[in-house]
């Protein structure tokens, strides 16, 4: 937080004069800035031509470990429409939009666009040490788009602020959002079929496990190291022996890892169960090579939907 207050003073005293890895402002487009890969890309097929969308975090980086820099801030400053989870992994925000004219800005805040289920710890699960401080206070999980119905919500909020903020492209607008929200539900639709044919409904993840919604709308059961927005990423023996005994026991072909993970704890489990390694797309974000070959958060799902008939076989 020290580090944040500095960027906050340096933005105000020196303006952001000569900040470097600039990208073109186009001032026809309606500027939009997203924190998340998801938000980023729903920003992308709604706006089509009349928006530029921008990723803050950069791809690559692990949000929950993210500090903005002041070319971030300024950023935020110049957009038109924000949008942020709104959760423990960018409380960073907060200060952020406090030094923002909001007259100016319309925010969208991801928690508030669906119902919030909160965290839970499984049994298994290496529970993360917190401070006591803010004890009783309900964690939600802040993943809310890994689900395409939820994705069709979130969706349905940008289409309705880029309308509000850009009038004159309210049509456009709302025929991509139509038309998105056929892809998403039929997205939707094959992961459906998917469970339904599967020969089980539990999945296991040696990783962090930020995929509450997803499983929620699916009726799947799961087993994982650690809860969606832990810090931690070094498991107890108990969790690890758990894991392993789960995937013998129930004969569970496929082990998951989230992206951007190191994969040892996954790899683990195989080693000693014989399972394989997949991956399992959260689109919180992606890696800079995958961005640059324009992958979307529809792309990244149909690769789900691959590994998730495997493990469900």
């Amino acid at each position: 937080m020290k580090r944040l207050f500095l960027v906050l003073a340096l933005v105000m005293s020196v303006g952001l004069a000569g900040c470097g890895n600039k990208v073109a402002t186009d001032k026809n487009k309606l500027q939009v800035v997203t924190t998340v890969f998801a938000t980023y890309d729903f920003a992308r097929q709604i706006g089509g031509d009349k928006v530029q969308a921008t990723l803050l975090v950069p791809p690559g980086a692990e949000m929950h470990a993210y500090e903005p820099t002041p070319q971030d801030i300024k950023k935020i400053k110049d957009s038109q429409v924000f949008v942020y989870v709104g959760g423990e992994s960018d409380e960073w925000v907060k200060k952020i939009l406090s030094s923002v004219d909001s007259k100016s800005l319309k925010v969208i805040r991801l928690l508030d666009t669906v119902k919030p289920v909160e965290e839970v710890v499984k049994p298994g699960m290496t529970e993360e040490k917190k401070d006591t401080e803010g004890l009783g206070e309900k964690e939600y999980d802040e993943h809310v788009w890994t689900s395409p119905e939820n994705a069709m919500k979130i969706s349905a909020k940008l289409a309705e602020v880029f309308s509000a903020v850009d009038s004159a492209n309210k049509p456009i607008y709302e025929k991509n959002y139509l038309a998105y929200a056929a892809k998403l539900t039929a997205l939707d639709k094959e992961f459906q079929d998917i469970v339904a044919h599967g020969n089980r409904k539990v999945v296991v993840f040696g990783d962090r496990f930020p995929l509450r919604y997803f499983v929620d709308a699916y009726g799947l059961d799961y087993f994982a190291a650690f809860p969606g927005c832990a810090r931690d990423t070094e498991p107890s023996a108990s969790t690890v022996a758990f894991l392993i005994d789960k995937v013998k026991t129930e004969k569970i072909p496929v082990v998951f890892h989230i992206e951007l993970s190191n994969e040892k704890i996954a790899k683990a489990i195989a080693s000693a169960t014989g399972a394989k390694v997949l991956q399992f797309n959260t689109c919180h974000n992606v890696p800079k090579a995958q961005f640059e070959k324009g992958v979307t958060y529809i792309s990244l799902m149909e690769e789900n939907a691959k590994a998730l008939k495997e493990a469900l076989q």
